[in-house]
């Protein structure tokens, strides 16, 4: 066994979390009369929480006068549907209880806010993840090494018996951040080639292909 423990990115890596995302920032957007966002355009907007996601749908930014009032309208709407559409990509719920009846530790670090990482947890993940970190105050989000510390110390272990999984440049910055190894996943929010440009150079074609990995 190579590693111990593994510390998992949650959207676009456990789950297709992307079509309630985009239900909510249209609906923030709309609300303010706001042009709304396409999914292809949230793909691309995905990845560093989601006060910066608003930040890119949002025409002008935080310089617009009505940003607040849309993040706020987005965070509410959010926490009472980011269940709606999402679920976990096929074969992951299989993979999951593999590695965990192998003895695996696990852990999700996620820039999405820690009452919707603790919903989706206690919900998809409680048989067999042990720790659910989301973004919370006084703790920078990733790609910082933070979030992924407090998992590691929830978990009990060290770098070097650790990899991180994730689908997206933010998970292979925040790997690097963070001392860990990185496996990146090809059924994500970004394809091999734009993973490759940001310095990713392990990859999982399919979840199972995980359990071979680590």
């Amino acid at each position: 066994m190579k590693y111990t423990n593994i510390i998992w990115d949650l959207d676009g890596t456990l789950m297709n979390t992307l079509e309630d995302l985009a239900d909510a920032t249209n609906v923030a957007l709309r609300t303010y009369g706001m042009p709304e966002r396409t999914i292809e355009e949230i793909r691309k907007f995905v990845g560093n929480g989601v006060r910066k996601l608003i930040v890119r749908a949002v025409p002008g930014g935080e310089e617009n006068p009505y940003f607040d009032s849309v993040f706020d309208t987005f965070r509410d709407y959010y926490l009472l549907h980011c269940q709606d559409h999402t679920d976990l990509y096929p074969g992951i719920r299989e993979t999951l209880q593999k590695l965990h009846a192998k003895g695996y530790r696990m852990a999700i670090v996620s820039n999405k806010i820690q009452e919707g990482v603790t919903e989706l947890h206690d919900r998809f993940f409680k048989d067999t993840i042990l720790s659910a970190v989301g973004e919370r105050p006084n703790v920078q989000r990733k790609p910082a090494p933070d979030m992924v510390h407090i998992a590691m110390e929830e978990l009990g272990c060290t770098e070097e018996n650790t990899v991180y999984i994730g689908d997206s440049d933010v998970d292979v910055m925040t790997a690097r951040n963070s001392g860990l190894p990185c496996i990146s996943v090809l059924w994500g929010f970004r394809d091999k080639e734009f993973l490759l440009a940001h310095g990713a150079d392990t990859f999982a074609t399919v979840p199972a292909d995980i359990i071979s990995m680590v």
